[in-house]
């Protein structure tokens, strides 16, 4: 398939690294610049990495959360208000999700509304027609379900209300003992990613779990020098980068609290470990 090249645009943007302090640009104002430089088939593909925020912003409305409205997606509140009344506008998986959830009616039984979301989310995505979207979805998806299957195991949980899609990676995790889950060869930062959460640093962690990201992405794009493919990497670590401009200890302490809140969605969380935890933040 013949790619496009985008010399002067791919020469042009800015080094970034993932401990950057600072940024000349937002990523708002970087995104309006691509829709004025990419061929409208490549701006469709830079779509799909700001569907997330689109997708956040759609359940906060449904569910009436009352967070703030995160400008970063591809849609303004008005377009998501007006598309909750008469979907057709919305991307089909968006469709089928506000017609279930408007009649109570859900689509994958014991799974919370936002990760019915995001399994249709990841099922739009992996029809994707670009190669490396694609790869990218398919290892966030798989790197989201061995992490879930960790936290599941070291904090003997029961059930896997929470792991997303039905792949080979998530039944290996279901059910596997192994440390690995026997993914070993199916997974190839599996060893680095039991390494990385052995940590119990929380920053650490999580620093280094986007160091591992920002690998794969370099990796996959080993042969491509100023194409779309090039520039799409260059946006999820942008993303990546603005989300560690606010980082500091106690953010990593509410992520955590996050995470265990979505845990508890669904099971009792053994009251143990939670003094264990409050014991270790002293």
């Amino acid at each position: 398939m013949f790619k496009r090249n985008y010399f002067y645009l791919v020469a042009g943007l800015p080094d970034i690294i993932l401990d950057q302090k600072k940024l000349g640009f937002s990523i708002a104002e970087f995104r309006e610049d691509l829709r004025n430089q990419l061929n409208s088939e490549d701006d469709k593909l830079v779509e799909f990495l700001f569907l997330p925020a689109d997708n956040q912003n759609l359940i906060n409305l449904l569910v009436q959360s009352g967070k703030p409205f995160d400008e970063s997606g591809n849609y303004t509140q008005d377009e998501l208000e007006e598309g909750i009344k008469e979907p057709s506008s919305l991307p089909a998986y968006m469709q089928s999700f506000i017609i279930a959830y408007k009649s109570d009616s859900p689509l994958f039984e014991g799974l919370s509304w936002e990760n019915q979301l995001t399994w249709l989310f990841y099922e739009y995505a992996n029809k994707c027609s670009n190669e490396f979207l694609r790869n990218w979805f398919d290892f966030d998806l798989n790197l989201k379900n061995i992490v879930a299957g960790m936290i599941v195991r070291n904090h003997k949980l029961e059930g896997d209300k929470f792991f997303i899609g039905d792949s080979s990676i998530v039944q290996a995790v279901r059910k596997s003992t192994l440390k690995d889950f026997g993914l070993g060869n199916d997974f190839e930062y599996m060893e680095r990613l039991i390494n990385i959460q052995d940590n119990d640093n929380l920053l650490e962690r999580e620093k280094a779990m986007d160091t591992m990201i920002w690998d794969f992405l370099d990796d996959q794009n080993t042969l491509n020098y100023f194409t779309i493919e090039v520039i799409l990497a260059y946006i999820i670590k942008l993303q990546m980068v603005m989300r560690w401009f606010e980082m500091d200890y106690e953010t990593g302490k509410e992520m955590f609290k996050k995470l265990l809140e979505d845990l508890e969605q669904s099971y009792e969380f053994p009251e143990e470990f939670a003094l264990k935890d409050a014991r270790r933040e002293r």
